[in-house]
């Protein structure tokens, strides 16, 4: 069996599609464009497709992949896959590595107030982030447990133009930090009324870029 790592972007209305919605997205794609998918056996059947970071709902990103089982070692032409809008394979390619390489997530985004936010709001964002311990309530299988993420999370910084820009690296896996998780430091006179955040790029354990 081979297998073939799609890279794509989910930016602009395709980030409101779930995960479960994305997997049949993609399978209905592929199958328009007579890619050759490789079928889990038994009663059921099934594509092996994987993602290697699901992104949560309303989450966007420049820097998903997915790896697809083959029949063959073929590489798709990606002219041929017809994505909705906000979908866009930017490449494929037979992987090297795997996906449990992943170690940092780069992402960048926009915090939004009501009210005006100045420099002294960036400086006690900084100092929030700056503490040896922060503790917040996470979301688990299990239901919500108390985690310090300062381990996990690499740097981050704020700059601020027509709104606060936030710039961050934080941990991709075990566990996977995201934008709600980051705004769950902030106490309630410094969370942002509104909050838009893109994941940009990945890294293994030595930050170079993953593929």
């Amino acid at each position: 069996m081979g297998k073939v790592r799609f890279r794509y972007s989910k930016t602009g209305k395709a980030k409101y599609i779930s995960h479960l919605d994305l997997m049949a997205t993609m399978q209905r794609s592929f199958l328009r464009a007579g890619v050759n998918l490789k079928y889990s056996e038994g009663f059921n059947p099934h594509p092996y497709m994987s993602v290697a970071l699901p992104l949560p709902v309303g989450g966007e990103s420049l820097c998903e992949l997915m790896d697809v089982g083959l029949t063959d070692d073929t590489v798709p032409d990606i002219q041929l896959l017809e994505l909705p809008e906000g979908l866009k394979i930017i490449d494929a390619y037979l992987p090297v590595r795997k996906f449990n390489e992943i170690t940092w997530i780069e992402i960048n985004g926009s915090m939004h107030y009501d009210k005006q936010a100045d420099n002294d709001t960036i400086k006690q964002l900084r100092e929030c982030f700056a503490e040896e311990s922060i503790i917040i309530s996470k979301r688990t299988k299990r239901g919500f447990k108390d985690l310090d993420i300062a381990p996990y999370i690499k740097e981050v910084d704020f700059s601020i133009e027509k709104c606060i820009e936030i710039t961050a690296k934080v941990s991709a896996q075990n566990p996977t930090l995201n934008a709600d998780d980051l705004m769950n430091a902030l106490d309630e006179r410094l969370k942002p009324d509104c909050i838009c955040m893109n994941r940009i790029a990945i890294y293994d354990s030595n930050m170079i870029k993953f593929e």
